[in-house]
């Protein structure tokens, strides 16, 4: 068995990892194709002929909001999900990430919370291959584990960064559209070249590299609230490696009302044993 499947690079890069979970595009966040709709005259809606530069600069502007780190977000794909919020006034944020289900080989899922300088994480490690993680009682204790901020210093996974406040990378990944175009009212579509949004935190390298060269142009959706500010997004990842087409869904609601992170009571934590590092190097 190869521990080393948990060792995600971001949040969500595990939702990507192949052999975790069944891939199973969901088709979620498909958008129609406005342009493809007349108007009473019989010419093409004027929305639908946004010219592709103004496009792209509203969905890059889409991003701004989310830069002041208030905000709740999810993340689906490849049949895990990840949500949270993050709260930049408190320098904290809480996350809860599920990877497989417990019918699969293996099964986790994590709860993070950051309040600086301090993170803790509680695990539960399930599935038919879970008896065989090492220190596997040590890690399934039902508390949250202190971790040690110099033990996950530049570990992605089990850290987090209130320099860069987006677990989904979003602004990365809208730098690189190649092509969209607008299709209703707050609606786009396009391709983006994902190969140069590894920094994102959206998707493993892996998987990016698997692509090959249809990681240039991978097809998207992309939703906007009447702000302005980017609410969904949807990459539609081509079969790859040992991964099937699938669908990676972000979203982002609650901008400005999201709330502080509640620290665990001090009876539900204990120190993180080496095991829980171990899994996560």
């Amino acid at each position: 068995m190869k521990i080393r499947r948990f060792s995600a690079t971001a949040f969500a890069a595990a939702l990507l990892i192949p052999g975790l979970a069944a891939c199973n595009g969901n088709g979620n966040g498909t958008t129609s194709d406005a342009s493809a709709t007349p108007s009473a005259s019989g010419s093409v809606a004027p929305s639908a002929t946004a010219s592709s530069s103004a496009a792209k600069q509203a969905l890059l502007d889409s991003t701004n909001a989310i830069r002041e780190g208030n905000f709740k977000f999810s993340m689906t794909g490849a049949g895990s999900t990840a949500e949270g919020q993050v709260h930049e006034p408190s320098q904290s944020a809480d996350m809860r990430m599920t990877i497989g289900d417990p019918s699969s080989d293996l099964m986790m899922k994590l709860d993070l919370i950051h309040a600086k300088p301090d993170s803790w994480v509680k695990l539960e490690l399930g599935g038919t291959a879970a008896a065989q993680i090492p220190g596997v009682k040590n890690l399934n204790t039902g508390k949250y584990h202190h971790l040690d901020q110099n033990r996950i210093k530049g570990n992605r996974a089990l850290g987090f960064d209130f320099e860069k406040l987006d677990p989904a990378g979003s602004a990365v990944l809208t730098q690189g559209i190649t092509e969209v175009r607008q299709t209703g009212e707050g609606a786009y579509e396009g391709t983006v070249d994902v190969s140069k949004a590894a920094e994102a935190g959206s998707l493993d390298p892996a998987v990016i590299t698997a692509l090959g060269a249809q990681a240039q142009s991978v097809p998207f959706t992309a939703k906007v609230d009447t702000q302005g500010r980017l609410s969904e997004m949807v990459l539609k990842i081509p079969a790859a490696g040992q991964s099937a087409a699938q669908d990676l869904k972000i979203t982002y609601t609650d901008y400005g009302n999201a709330a502080p992170a509640q620290k665990p009571s001090a009876d539900q934590v204990v120190e993180a044993p080496a095991e829980l590092y171990n899994l996560f190097n």
